[in-house]
């Protein structure tokens, strides 16, 4: 782990800001913390309340424009557990795992879920090097085209 530094001081520098913490669609909450670690739920990728679009990838959704939304989903994740304990609070991060809404063979799931994992990299540097999952799925949430949740391990 690299020297203490704010991670919010550097969203900054990159031009981003964390949204409002999106609210549940279920029965769950959006961050949990067990000892050092905080889990967030699966995060879709809503925009001011509303999902930036629907549909599967490799069919109506192009796999970029799904990707960018992998951004997205990764910005809410940080805004939960920014919530929860605090962004500054995170020492690196341990694992993304993202759900690809995917039209019959699609196989571009990592490419798609590079969109979380780079915007990790940019904010995190070296404690953003993270275990990764990307999985190709039939439906999503809300007719979702991309999900993404993270664990990031505390100070």
């Amino acid at each position: 782990m690299s020297e203490p530094q704010s991670w919010h001081a550097r969203l900054a520098e990159l031009g981003l800001r964390l949204p409002p913490v999106a609210a549940p669609v279920a029965s769950y909450v959006p961050a949990v913390r067990t000892g050092n670690l905080v889990m967030t739920s699966g995060q879709l990728p809503f925009v001011d309340g509303g999902l930036r679009r629907t549909g599967k990838v490799g069919g109506s959704v192009e796999a970029e424009d799904a990707a960018h939304d992998a951004k997205v989903c990764a910005l809410n994740a940080l805004a939960a557990v920014d919530d929860l304990v605090g962004l500054d609070a995170v020492a690196r991060v341990v694992r993304v795992v993202g759900y690809v809404a995917s039209a019959e063979g699609f196989t571009g799931q990592p490419r798609v879920i590079n969109g979380a994992s780079e915007l990790i990299g940019k904010v995190f540097g070296k404690d953003g090097e993270h275990a990764r999952s990307a999985v190709g799925v039939a439906e999503l949430p809300l007719g979702a085209p991309v999900e993404v949740e993270l664990t990031v391990e505390l100070r």
